[in-house]
């Protein structure tokens, strides 16, 4: 949706905060549909008491994080982009081998980068994320989310 609505244009910063706010918002409500406890924009804890950001936390954050998701979306180009990935990797890093770590990516900007895809690609391809989406695949993503949830008997 992102891409199409974003294709061939150069938009501001502020637009695409907007289009980070609109994957967080749309996992957000996958969380609310599935009836999962969550907290929004949040650290949660890992390995060696080790913490690390998250756009979404089930069923909450801190040390109660069992999936965690990061939500990048960009309307842009730039080093916002490769700070992205260096957010999703150290989720990667710092998760217990108990925690779900998913990141949801989508919007124009990725286009230009190829490198920073490739890297978080190569995350999900090594098992240290356990699902990359876009807004396209978001129904593989609730699924992935509730068979999560239903192994950490969150539901």
């Amino acid at each position: 949706e992102l891409l199409v609505a974003r294709a061939g244009t150069r938009v501001n910063a502020t637009s695409a905060g907007t289009a980070g706010r609109l994957v967080e918002d749309r996992i957000e409500a996958i969380a609310i549909e599935l009836g999962l406890p969550y907290k929004t924009r949040c650290r949660f804890e890992g390995r060696n008491n080790r913490t690390a950001p998250c756009d979404l936390a089930v069923p909450g954050a801190g040390s109660a994080a069992e999936v965690v998701v990061a939500a990048k979306a960009f309307d842009s180009t730039g080093s916002k982009l490769t700070d992205a990935v260096r957010e999703v990797e150290e989720m990667a890093d710092v998760r217990k081998p108990t925690q779900f770590v998913m990141a949801v990516i989508d919007g124009i900007g990725w286009l230009s980068r190829a490198n920073d895809l490739r890297r978080l690609h190569a995350l999900w391809e090594r098992g240290q994320i356990d699902g990359m989406y876009t807004l396209k695949t978001l129904a593989t993503f609730r699924a992935d989310l509730e068979a999560a949830a239903r192994i950490r008997g969150l539901m």
